[in-house]
């Protein structure tokens, strides 16, 4: 098994294995980022335990990586995961987005509406309220792979455990939980050059904010 994964582009295999192969990466804060915290949640939380080297397993770690390069790397020509220039993200038939403007906003300033649940400035904002929000961690892993390359069409689920503050809401201990499908196109090599993702955008802030507010 340890073979078979060797010959896996580094890409799709664990994510921490992206971190490691740090040369000359200009990460966010100045630093690598460190997921050892969260990985225990992951790891007791979820519900799916893929079989190694399974197209399962190598979706999961394509698009974990993805996140992780979008959230920690400032230089989109040093994200691995992706075809740069040609690469392109919507989400249920919206506005198609660049390789920059997720580097520039972050995936939720993309896909969550403004509103007075939701209003941050960048992607580091909407980092800092999501990671006040779930201490935890707001984990994601996939549940079904329905396609293979060229175009992988995959459901999945992204959760966390409201255990902080949400701007003046009070957290309630529950798992806020959101499902999802999206279908991927990647080259022979298992790069992304596009993604389309389809949830429902509002259910998240309905779920997050659905008790009463601190008062001030």
């Amino acid at each position: 098994m340890k073979e078979n994964k060797a010959k896996l582009p580094l890409w799709v295999q664990d994510r921490n294995a992206v971190i490691d192969y740090d040369e000359g990466v200009k990460w966010r804060s100045g630093e690598k980022p460190d997921y050892s915290y969260t990985n225990q949640f992951l790891r007791s939380q979820s519900q799916h335990n893929h079989t190694p080297g399974s197209l399962e397993e190598i979706t999961q770690n394509l698009v974990r990586t993805f996140e992780m390069e979008a959230s920690h790397k400032e230089d989109v020509r040093q994200w691995l995961s992706i075809v740069t220039d040609k690469f392109q993200m919507s989400s249920n038939g919206g506005p198609i987005y660049t390789a920059k403007d997720v580097a520039e906003k972050g995936t939720y300033n993309l896909f969550i509406k403004k509103s007075q649940k939701y209003d941050p400035n960048n992607l580091n904002s909407s980092n800092e309220l999501f990671h006040k929000a779930f201490k935890n961690g707001f984990l994601w892993e996939v549940t079904e792979v329905l396609s293979g390359p060229p175009n992988i069409a995959f459901k999945w689920r992204h959760w966390g455990e409201f255990n902080g503050t949400y701007k003046d809401y009070q957290p309630t201990g529950k798992t806020v939980e959101i499902i999802g499908m999206s279908v991927a196109q990647v080259t022979d090599d298992l790069k992304i050059i596009s993604v389309e993702h389809y949830f429902d955008n509002d259910s998240f802030l309905n779920k997050l904010t659905s008790n009463c507010p601190l008062h001030k």
